[in-house]
């Protein structure tokens, strides 16, 4: 007879048996899934989903502006992107998802355009 791993009950039936029902099976994944540095893609997507949130959260109108400092003390990075459009101007829109950013300046101050993807700026 061997014991859980979880819990460190004792095992009762199959010869092979891990743990002693689902709940410790999970538990014991979830705690050792924990302990492990997280992937550089599960870095990417959390802090494009942060800042997808952030330019949601800062962008209700659809267009805004908002110092870069403040945007970024609140978690944002804007090296982290997932595509890209250009106006006419030659202006270059970061986006992440359908949340995009512009930087400026202005008197001296870094600012963000922020806007909302838009069907005439094409498909992605």
């Amino acid at each position: 007879m061997s014991n859980c791993k979880y819990c460190d009950e004792k095992l009762e039936g199959r010869v092979d048996k891990i743990y002693c029902d689902e709940h410790c099976k999970s538990a014991y994944n979830y705690k050792v899934s924990k302990n492990k540095e997280a992937s550089f893609f599960n870095k990417v997507e959390k802090q494009l989903k942060a800042n997808r949130r952030l330019l949601k959260l800062y962008n209700k109108a659809g267009k805004a502006i908002i110092r870069k400092e403040d945007l970024i003390a609140s978690g944002f990075n804007p090296k982290f992107f997932t595509h890209y459009w250009k106006n006419t101007k030659g202006d270059v829109y970061l986006f992440c998802f359908e949340f995009g950013y512009l930087e400026r300046t202005e008197n001296g101050r870094s600012k963000f355009v922020l806007v909302h993807w838009q069907d005439y700026m094409g498909t992605v």
